[in-house]
């Protein structure tokens, strides 16, 4: 009887450990999932077709946003702005099941709300340690707060850097590592980047940026055991490690300020001079090149890196298939665009990106077909904000309404 008893316990607990494994692959916890690359192998079943029976549902928000969703266990968050100004900040809960509202937060911000008509000031994604929600605004807003709304801490960052704006807005969203919040805070007068402390927003590190005005998001590469957070500008590349803020490696050959680049273990395929794929290591030493291709230069969308295989969108609509061990073009479609949305993919391959006229569209690489989108549906809203997967479904977002596409 109590061999059956220690069993019963012991399964329990295999159970409980298998159970939050699986619930933590489903998660979608910054801009692009994981790694900040928009490819999560560990998402499965995410829809081939799409169309009204694939909604699941659609709920109403209270204002602007171009920060994707993101998904912890049964919740999914979005932020947005309103008011005429766009000076209420909001942080918004829904129950990932239905889409019934779980619980709204409303802030004031206290900096500079002044951004271009297209984006706004909820364009930055929020960021998850499973924990906690941190939200980061255009207004320099800094909100951390628990998975029930429950505010832990904030930061007007505005007050402790006041030039640290641009007249277009900030956009620039936030990842994790090593228990550090990393943040780009760069435009052409007090441009930083800073690690932050996860429990109380004080600073770990914070470095000078170059004076001029990005949009781009940190990604992370993965070098042996170590994760290094490559930060994007228009000087290139440099690579930290999260909890320090030390320099491992320096770039120096300039890159895009809107497309981030898309990190596949320690190589980077960066929009620099077309795209570059670049290897790093943590010993100080200069990237390796590894090729460049000017004529795969990314428009808005950022590229995303599935298997062997490296993907781009380009100004015109054109989705490029390139080898990323060479970077040679395998093969080109043309997409219904244009595109501010960056691709995302799970495991079954497929990509999902969405247009700014609000087509959702899946695209099988594997189609022997010219023509790759398998599949399209129509939202009838601009859509701006990249997509985000979790569970076998799609979530999109626009200034009015968040979609759950899939089961």
């Amino acid at each position: 009887m109590r061999g059956i008893k220690n069993f019963n316990i012991a399964s329990l607990v295999v159970f409980a450990f298998v159970f939050s494994v699986s619930s933590a692959k489903a998660d979608w916890l910054n801009f692009r999932g994981p790694q900040g690359s928009g490819y999560a192998e560990n998402i499965a079943n995410t829809p081939a077709e799409l169309g009204e029976a694939q909604v699941a549902w659609k709920a109403p928000l209270p204002g602007r946003g171009l920060g994707s969703a993101i998904i912890v266990g049964e919740k999914v968050f979005v932020t947005a702005a309103s008011g005429p100004d766009q000076n209420q900040l909001h942080i918004l809960c829904f129950n990932a099941a239905d889409g019934a509202p779980m619980w709204e937060r409303r802030f004031w911000a206290t900096g500079r709300t002044m951004t271009n008509n297209k984006t706004c000031v909820a364009a930055p994604t929020p960021a998850s340690d499973g924990e906690r929600i941190y939200a980061l605004y255009s207004s320099n807003d800094l909100i951390c707060v628990d998975l029930n709304g429950n505010l832990k801490w904030m930061r007007g960052l505005t007050l402790d850097y006041p030039n640290a704006s641009n007249s277009l807005g900030m956009a620039s969203s936030l990842i994790i590592s090593e228990n550090t919040l990393i943040a780009q805070i760069e435009n052409d007068s007090e441009s930083f980047a800073a690690g932050f402390d996860l429990t109380d927003g004080t600073n770990k590190w914070k470095m000078d940026r170059p004076k001029a005005a990005n949009w781009t998001s940190p990604t992370l590469l993965k070098i042996g055991d170590q994760e290094v957070v490559a930060l994007q500008s228009s000087k290139g590349i440099l690579g930290l490690l999260p909890a320090t803020g030390s320099s491992v490696f320096n770039y120096e050959k300039g890159a895009a300020t809107i497309p981030s680049g898309a990190a596949a273990g320690d190589k980077l395929y960066t929009p620099s001079n077309g795209l570059t794929a670049i290897s790093a290591t943590t010993d100080g030493s200069a990237p390796v090149e590894l090729w460049n291709e000017s004529a795969q230069r990314p428009g808005t969308a950022s590229p995303i890196v599935i298997g062997e295989n490296v993907y781009t969108i380009n100004g015109a609509g054109v989705l490029s298939c390139a080898d990323r061990q060479t970077g040679e073009r395998l093969w080109r479609s043309r997409l219904t665009g244009p595109f501010s949305a960056s691709p995302v993919a799970g495991a079954n391959g497929l990509i999902y990106v969405v247009s700014e006229t609000g087509v959702v569209q899946v695209i099988d690489p594997s189609s022997a077909e010219d023509k790759k989108v398998t599949s399209e549906y129509e939202l009838s809203e601009t859509i701006l904000g990249t997509p985000s997967l979790s569970d076998g479904a799609i979530y999109v977002r626009s200034d009015k309404h968040l979609w759950k596409l899939g089961k």
